[in-house]
């Protein structure tokens, strides 16, 4: 691994948390992420499911993760399966984990071979009262693939038919909504790679460069500085482009006059960030440009202030609604009565501001989190308002990384990238 792990305390608290949250009996089996095939013999690069990575720091392929505190035998109650190193693989691939390292990494003191993995699971199934599995609950998943999770949950439903089951992913999207400063720490240092990131492409960009030159440059930084790579795709959208709320074809030339939306999230250690950024091509705002991004600006910094212990989610998007409504009108893209007229299951404003304020931050970009519980301190979310204006051919968006606090506002974590537009011009004169 080319990042700094976290430290296995961390990882054996997360497990600590978790097996108090299972049944009596309880035995709770993650398994690895596939490695994907493309074609021929080409896959996509290895990428560790978050679950089994936030209860172990296993960041290998093929590994399993046993838990199950009432096992007869206490050796039974931790156990980690791990891939062995053949003479093949050592000289294909190189040295997989051995037991020590994966000890060392996890805190786990049983380490087994994969192959030892069904022999002990049968024995440890006698013992259990019910299994729980780890299927995807998240409120945005679609998964039309299926995993390495559900071909051993099939499998052992067709071994043990008459074991109850239930669901692990309710219980970590409990745990894994709250962070640990050391999860924190971990999460700010993709950000401070993201800011290098933007600090670096803002003398770079001008008219006449291409969107993918601007994704490379962030590619370079983010490489350099030891992050995983992108946290998610990027979206680098010049001109009409930005008002694409998922553009990914960043294959159009910047032209003068026109601004460019960057979306893009340096990742560390498995750890996200996201940040977005809107720019004049040419370095300088127009004055209309300029009063859509200071109205963006305003909207961020008030919906900043809400996000606090104890708001749910919703009412807090419905309150930034009512602040954006007011910067539209002000704007002159909404007025009184089409306010006044608005369906509320459809508000006026969503015209130009179609998606949600925040979102929750940690091992996925689009991390867990309960959407209708209230938010609670260590909680780390985006705040991302934007107008978009496709009549006038752009948009801008602002995007920051802000930890829950136990009292008053949040802390902004992106409070050094820059975002004031007189400090954007003046970056990006600096060629």
């Amino acid at each position: 691994m080319r990042y700094r792990p976290l430290s296995s305390k961390l990882y054996s608290k997360n497990r600590d948390l978790f097996v108090q949250a299972l049944d009596r009996g309880g035995l709770a089996v993650f398994n690895s992420n596939d490695i994907y095939p493309i074609s021929a013999d080409s896959t996509l690069p290895f990428a560790q499911h978050r679950d089994i990575f936030y209860l172990s720091g296993i960041d290998q392929e093929e590994s399993i993760l046993l838990l199950f505190p009432d096992a007869q035998e206490p050796e039974h109650r931790e156990i980690l399966f791990i891939k062995k190193t053949s003479e093949i693989i050592a000289v294909w691939e190189g040295q997989k984990l051995t037991p020590k390292q994966a000890t060392a990494l996890s805190g786990i003191q049983t380490v087994c071979w994969l192959h030892e993995f069904e022999k002990l699971f049968q024995l440890l199934a006698d013992q259990a009262e019910i299994f729980y599995f780890n299927t995807n609950e998240h409120y945005r998943a679609k998964v039309e693939t299926q995993t390495r999770e559900d071909r051993f949950i099939k499998w052992a439903k067709a071994k043990f038919p008459n074991h109850p089951t239930a669901k692990s992913n309710f219980i970590l999207q409990k745990l894994r909504s709250i962070k640990d400063t050391e999860e924190i720490s971990q999460i700010k240092n993709a950000i401070d790679i993201t800011e290098k990131g933007f600090r670096r492409v803002l003398p770079f960009i001008k008219p006449g460069v291409w969107e993918f030159e601007i994704e490379a440059e962030f590619a370079h930084e983010f490489l350099k500085n030891r992050s995983d790579g992108f946290a998610y795709s990027p979206i680098i959208a010049s001109g009409n482009n930005c008002n694409v709320l998922h553009y990914l074809d960043n294959n159009q030339q910047c032209k003068s006059g026109d601004l460019i939306l960057m979306d893009v999230g340096a990742a560390y250690g498995n750890y996200a960030s996201d940040m977005t950024r809107t720019v004049p091509v040419s370095g300088k705002f127009t004055p209309r440009q300029r009063a859509v991004y200071d109205a963006v600006l305003r909207v961020e910094k008030a919906a900043m202030q809400l996000l606090v212990p104890g708001v749910l989610i919703k009412e807090y998007h419905q309150e930034v609604g009512k602040i954006m409504t007011d910067e539209l009108i002000q704007l002159g893209l909404l007025d009184l009565t089409m306010v006044k007229n608005q369906d509320p299951e459809k508000p006026a404003y969503k015209k130009y501001f179609m998606h949600g304020t925040s979102h929750h931050l940690g091992l996925d970009t689009h991390d867990y989190g309960l959407v209708d519980q209230p938010l609670k301190g260590n909680m780390v979310l985006t705040v991302e308002p934007g107008i978009y204006i496709p009549e006038e051919g752009f948009g801008v968006r602002i995007e920051d990384d802000v930890v829950i606090q136990e009292d008053g506002p949040p802390l902004n974590l992106m409070e050094n990238v820059p975002k004031a537009p007189d400090e954007i011009e003046q970056l990006m004169h600096q060629r």
